[in-house]
């Protein structure tokens, strides 16, 4: 990562219009890399409700440059059980161009601003626990290993170990 973030990058929420660049940079990460289990592309009406989510209590930050986004992260809920309400999970996906550039922490930091400030007290991050660069990334912005699953997923042929990652927001 480098130690300078390009002054011409800028971070919002996202908008409806962003759906489809955002959910092209989804799709790279899905067919090529195991930075996401899932196994198929995200469609379009998926991307819709995926939208819808991230449009409201559980928000998506962009990051744009020259007024297009080049990555964005979420917080998501942790769990279905109402005794989980005040943790939420992130995610962060960054455009094969502009990765290790300093656009993750960028946007992670104002995400866990974000979750902190709508009152989130923990947030995890789940990482395959061999794609350093996410990792880095997390413990840089605060998060501490604490624990990992053995081989609880399969993708390219290969079982996969996840890594937990928390941070107290509160």
């Amino acid at each position: 990562m480098t130690s300078s973030i390009p002054t011409s990058i800028s971070i919002r929420h996202i908008q409806p219009q962003d759906g489809e660049v955002l959910r092209q940079i989804y799709n790279h990460a899905v067919l090529s890399s195991t930075a996401t289990l899932d196994l198929e592309p995200r469609t379009p009406r998926e991307q819709e409700r995926w939208l819808e989510l991230h449009s409201s209590i559980y928000p998506g930050l962009v990051a744009v440059q020259n007024d297009s986004p080049i990555g964005y992260a979420t917080i998501s809920p942790f769990r279905p059980r109402a005794g989980y309400n005040s943790t939420v999970e992130d995610s962060v996906y960054i455009d094969p161009e502009h990765q290790r550039q300093g656009v993750g922490r960028m946007l992670l930091e104002h995400l866990l601003a974000t979750a902190t400030s709508l009152g989130f007290h923990s947030c995890i991050a789940h990482i395959v626990a061999d794609h350093r660069a996410s990792l880095q990334l997390h413990l840089s912005c605060g998060f501490r290993l604490v624990g990992v699953e053995h081989e609880i997923g399969r993708k390219f042929g290969k079982w996969l170990d996840m890594a937990i990652l928390q941070r107290q927001l509160h």
